[in-house]
């Protein structure tokens, strides 16, 4: 199975945002981040179901 876990930096330029805002989501929770050794890491594959959530979310309004 070929899911790479990413390492912050790697999930805001994947997201295309700060790394302080990855940071942040992250922390309070609203990104599907884990930690490892105290440094935040993230599924590839968490993140691609996360924005279609997100995605998802946008057109219920």
């Amino acid at each position: 199975m070929d899911d790479p876990i990413l390492t912050l930096k790697e999930v805001a330029a994947y997201l295309k945002i700060a790394e302080k805002t990855a940071y942040r989501l992250a922390s309070e929770g609203k990104l599907p981040c884990f930690k490892v050794g105290g440094a935040w890491r993230a599924k590839q594959s968490d993140l691609i179901q996360w924005i279609e959530n997100q995605k998802n979310l946008s057109e219920d309004i």
